[in-house]
């Protein structure tokens, strides 16, 4: 059999390129390149030495689909790495700067093969005439033509519209001259009796068989030469066609068989090729125009525009709005191309905007489709009215889940009303065969119904009248499942959210229905009360809250005590971590405590002393919060959980540690630190990782003791463990907390814009406010030490002035004390001052002392840059070290010790300065990198010469 048809090739290096069958091979073994870059390639070996413009080049090879230059390099760039042309020389594909491209090989061009003797070779025997342009499928088809070398009886699977019928008719229209034309197209679809399957073959043959059984002249034909049988939509006859399949391989040697199916054959020899979704662009939104565009399912759609609108170019702002349709139609490629059809009546926007409907499941495609082909519900009508009664049932019923699910959850819910558990799952492995039921791709065994699907079963469950029914099943087994998640305390956290993370939009689905016009509002406070648990772990804590009021609103006041306090405790929560100085927040708490001392629940009354602390370190009442700490510890003396004892030591910490007392916050945070190996469990009342979030507390403690390195490498390991953790506010805390200030603190501004920027990436990955807001003014104050006042300053103050009632947490202090510095750097002396006064005031009236001894400081150097107030600067240098002393912070103790230095050697007063630097370092016994130390010792080594 010819491997090809006559075609002349060009041969450069170890390579010979076929431009009529597209076929490039390296040391005469086929070579794969995308079909974008083996179009640019054939075009640039055809034209040898000729620098081609770049505009004509994406002309050429992208027609009248506009795209930017970053498509072309993307492909020039893919076809350089398939060449291994990837070094500073390039020896085949040049780039011209401001020209374009040209192939600069060697060429050779083998003459055509000697000639043969004629041979009238027919056109392909009914087959169809092929696609203008095959997207996305180049690579595919390629398998499929070279696996029939090798195979000979070969299936594409694949759910409908997936492209199976497109791909086996341009494989037959590839491998045509191999078979000397004697390649058949046998469509099964109008077909509906079974017994006339030999008879439909003989027909697409042309052959004319009277005989009852046509199966003996079948195959002497298919014995007499070379012939590809092409068998299309074969789902329905399965089991009349495979026996016949299976003999006329094995009766006629040099026969192949193609067949395309929604399911395999499962015949002897039968070699299967399942058919995957197009490539969609990620779920990202800095997607551009030109990575969209290297993803097949968005080339399809963007070409189809281009086809049934003329010529198109896709916009910055519409390239995301593409992403997310090819998303949805899950890279279905009859989805696709329907879709791109209804652009030039609704536009993008509009388009997107219909997809959930089930109007979309009636847009028409090519009035030459087969009927099956022209609309989405055809395709899928085709596909479910084959089913039997348990495999409809059941495609209905798992329609109630939104994504995947996990097999016990399907039996859960669709089993039942005669349809047993068993009988369930065994519907489900028959559904997946017939590609009606994705696997999904996580490491546990999960099914999702692609979108399209999943909307067509919603519609046979509507019509049915069973949505009710099953959408309660559905919501019932999540509510059980989350009352079980919220006792699993032992599965670490990033095993947990594998687990119970992956059922978010089933809980959101569930809700909706329970608290619909047609649901049950008993059940969705009960599931609110129990997914408390899941919204806390995955910090969505602005969801937390929307859910807890509306099942508050439906409770009313005659509800379920306990159930009012586990929402009213979810709400104040959700409003402290998400809003921080949120008012409501408080009251809230407060009535959940009353109602859990009422109970007599110890979870829920430690769950709001904790929640109460919190709001008062959110609000500034350090001395409030140390009494509630105190109170926590109470609560928590007799309870025989020992997490709940680390809990109240890691808050007294906390509350020391603000209070300014770091020698006693130390004693507290370690004895956390000891105590961490009996930590079996999560704590239940504690929304963080209890591991992680003492570390980062006890970075910051350590490096305000004077212990620079031990509080670096802290903070270092605890970034790891955090990012590893996976809690999205417990890593916002690991990089606010410890990473962060002790980098910009050691005068490592750039390890400090790059956790800044992790940080913001993270908030706004994440959707957490809070610490967006600081680290955009954190990431400014970066600018400004790393010497643009000109820009940071500015974009502090804004970012500041943006942060409202937030710049009260007291994260943002060291961020005024900042402003106020920068200031005075800018020549802004009264500005600084200004910000100083307002903030020592709110540090005194709250107890804020922590920062105190470094805000006295920065009044200090602020005082000596105005004429006016010079004179009192050394009293605050003074103030600030004797403070500093006293709370055990070396490290401010170190800062206020070199101000005063300075000061004093521009008085003249050099024995003196010498002898507060010595006395300040000589309690330092590491941190030699860090800028302020060496800044103290380049001043004593200088006053001692």
């Amino acid at each position: 059999m010819p491997d090809r048809i006559e075609d002349s090739a060009i041969s450069f290096g170890p390579f010979r390129l076929f431009p009529k069958s597209r076929l490039l091979e390296k040391e005469g073994s086929p070579l794969h390149v995308g079909g974008r870059a083996l179009d640019i390639l054939i075009f640039l070996a055809e034209r040898p030495g000729e620098v081609i413009d770049k505009r004509e080049l994406v002309k050429r090879i992208w027609a009248d689909v506009n795209v930017d230059e970053g498509s072309l390099r993307f492909h020039v760039a893919a076809l350089r790495k398939a060449l291994g042309d990837t070094g500073k020389s390039a020896r085949y594909v040049v780039n011209v700067p401001g020209r374009g491209y040209c192939f600069v090989a060697s060429l050779a061009h083998a003459a055509p093969p000697a000639a043969q003797p004629a041979v009238n070779i027919a056109p392909p025997r009914s087959l169809p005439s092929p696609l203008s342009k095959m997207v996305g499928r180049e690579e595919i088809v390629e398998k499929i033509s070279n696996g029939l070398s090798l195979h000979r009886f070969m299936t594409v699977v694949g759910p409908g519209g997936i492209g199976k019928t497109a791909v086996a008719v341009t494989v037959g229209h590839r491998r045509s001259a191999d078979f000397g034309g004697r390649v058949f197209f046998v469509d099964f679809g109008p077909l509906r009796d079974a017994s006339h399957i030999a008879t439909t073959i003989a027909s697409a043959l042309g052959l004319t068989i009277s005989a009852e059984d046509p199966t003996p002249a079948l195959l002497t034909f298919l014995k007499t030469g070379p012939a590809l049988l092409i068998f299309d939509s074969c789902e329905h006859v399965l089991d009349a066609l495979a026996p016949l399949v299976e003999r006329i391989v094995r009766d006629a040697p040099q026969l192949r068989v193609l067949a395309t199916s929604r399911e395999s054959f499962r015949s002897d020899g039968e070699r299967i090729f399942r058919l995957f979704p197009l490539d969609c662009p990620p779920e990202r939104e800095d997607l551009g125009v030109a990575e969209v565009l290297t993803y097949p399912a968005a080339q399809l759609f963007v070409e189809r525009i281009a086809q049934s609108s003329g010529p198109f170019q896709l916009s910055a702002e519409e390239a995301p709005l593409v992403a997310s349709i090819c998303r949805r139609l899950d890279g279905i490629a009859l989805a696709i191309e329907l879709a791109a059809g209804r652009v030039n009546a609704y536009g993008i926007a509009g388009t997107a905007s219909l997809l959930d409907s089930r109007f979309s499941l009636q847009w028409r495609g090519r009035r030459t489709a087969v009927p099956r082909h022209q609309t989405l519900a055809a395709a899928l009508d085709w596909s479910y009215d084959l089913l039997p009664p348990a495999e409809s049932a059941t495609l209905r019923r798992l329609s109630v889940f939104a994504g995947a699910f996990a097999p016990e959850a399907a039996a859960a819910v669709a089993a039942g009303d005669g349809l047993g558990a068993s009988e369930t799952l065994e519907a489900i492995d028959s559904l997946v065969t017939k590609s009606l039921i994705s696997p999904s791709g996580s490491r546990t065994l999960r099914y999702r119904l692609l979108d399209t699907t999943r909307t067509y079963a919603h519609g046979k469950l509507n019509e049915l009248g069973e949505t009710s029914q099953f959408a309660r099943r559905h919501a019932e087994h999540f509510r059980d499942f989350f009352e079980r998640a919220e006792a699993d305390t032992s599965t670490p956290l990033p095993e947990w959210l594998s687990i119970y993370g992956a059922e978010l939009d089933n809980v959101r689905t569930a809700l909706n229905w329970a608290f619909g016009p047609d649901g049950d509002a008993a059940l969705g406070i009960a599931l609110t009360a129990a997914a408390v648990t899941l919204w806390v772990r995955l910090s969505l804590f602005a969801e937390c809250r929307e859910r807890a009021k509306t099942a508050l609103t439906a409770l009313g006041d005659s509800g379920d005590d306990r159930i009012r306090m586990q929402l009213l405790s979810a709400l104040g929560w959700s409003l402290m971590y998400g809003e921080g100085r949120a008012r409501e927040a408080r009251p809230i708490l407060e009535t959940t405590l009353e109602l859990a001392d009422r109970l007599d629940d110890k979870d829920f009354r430690l769950r709001a002393l904790w929640g109460l602390c919190i709001d008062q370190f959110n609000n500034g009442q350090f001395g409030k919060a140390r009494a509630l700490a105190d109170r926590f510890a109470n609560a928590a003396a007799n309870s025989s959980d020992r997490t709940d004892l680390m809990l109240g030591d890691r808050l007294m910490a906390v509350a020391l540690h603000y209070l300014g007392d770091q020698n006693d916050a130390r004693l507290r945070i370690e004895r956390v630190n000891a105590s961490l190996h009996v930590l079996a469990e999560k704590p239940k009342i504690f929304p963080l990782d209890l591991r992680i979030s003492t570390q980062y507390f006890r970075a910051r403690i350590l490096w305000l003791q004077g212990l620079a390195d031990q509080a670096r490498a802290l903070a270092a390991r605890n970034i790891e463990e955090g990012r590893a953790n996976g809690h999205a506010l417990t890593f916002c805390s690991v990089l606010g907390q410890a990473a962060c200030p002790i980098a910009f603190w050691s005068g490592d501004f750039e390890a400090a814009e790059r956790h800044g920027t992790e940080l913001l990436e993270h908030t706004e990955r994440h959707a957490i406010r809070l610490w967006g807001l600081w680290a955009r003014a954190f990431n400014a104050a970066v600018v400004v030490r790393r010497g643009d006042v000109a820009t940071g300053l500015p974009l502090l103050r804004e970012e500041l002035n943006r942060a409202g009632d937030a710049r009260f947490l007291p994260r943002f202090l060291p961020l005024l004390g900042e402003l106020a510095a920068c200031s005075g750097e800018a020549h802004q002396v009264d500005r600084g001052l200004d910000v100083i006064e307002d903030v020592l005031t709110r540090c005194n009236d709250r107890q804020e002392l922590w920062y105190l001894p470094e805000l006295i400081r920065i009044k200090g150097e602020l005082l000596l840059k105005s004429p006016r107030h010079a004179g009192g600067a050394e009293a605050r240098f003074r103030e600030a070290m004797d403070i500093a002393n006293q709370q055990g912070a070396r490290f401010w103790e170190l800062r206020g010790a070199i101000s005063l230095a300075r000061f004093m050697i521009g008085a003249g007063q050099n024995a003196e300065a010498l002898a507060i630097l010595e006395h300040a370092c000589g309690a330092f016994s590491e941190g030699a990198g860090i800028a302020d130390i060496r800044s103290a010792r380049d001043l004593i080594a200088q006053l001692r010469t």
